[in-house]
């Protein structure tokens, strides 16, 4: 991949758009909030429904937005590459949740995957915060929220398990 300073602005933050984009979409594609979901016992902290898809939209587009600042502030190619394998990683990792939650409807699982989700943006934070602290402080909703989420994901399954 070329050097950050020799690229055309648009095409990172098209690229950042593009890859932010496929994983919701495809993250939303698997999300089920059919009879399964609506069956299980939540907790009282549990958002209204609504919030979620304006969390993720907005915690979607600070990812992609963090992503190109910090891939734009990288000094070498191979600084940029991890960016990109991290960022990669951390949306495969998004992508699963949805599938062992909603799909395999394995909340128990998920609470698991989720861990590593947790930790991939702890990761990305303090990675991307030695390169740019702009990228670092716009992924912080993102781990608070994802807190949120195993908060929410450990009570489901304490109150409904066993599952499968």
């Amino acid at each position: 991949m070329k050097p950050a300073s020799l690229m055309p602005a648009g095409i990172p933050i098209g690229i950042a758009s593009l890859a932010a984009f496929a994983t919701a979409l495809v993250g939303g594609t698997i999300t089920d909030l059919g009879p399964w979901y609506d069956s299980l016992i939540k907790p009282g902290f549990t958002p209204p429904r609504p919030v979620f898809p304006i969390a993720w939209t907005t915690i979607f587009a600070l990812c992609a937005i963090a992503g190109v600042a910090a891939w734009r502030a990288a000094r070498s190619s191979r600084t940029s590459d991890t960016v990109i394998g991290l960022f990669a990683l951390n949306g495969f990792l998004n992508i699963l949740w949805s599938l062992l939650f909603f799909r395999m409807q394995r909340p128990d699982w998920a609470f698991w995957e989720l861990c590593l989700l947790w930790l991939s943006i702890a990761t990305l934070i303090v990675y991307c915060g030695r390169i740019s602290r702009l990228s670092a402080v716009l992924l912080l909703p993102y781990i608070a929220w994802v807190t949120v989420a195993g908060a929410l994901n450990w009570e489901i399954v304490r109150l409904n398990a066993p599952f499968g």
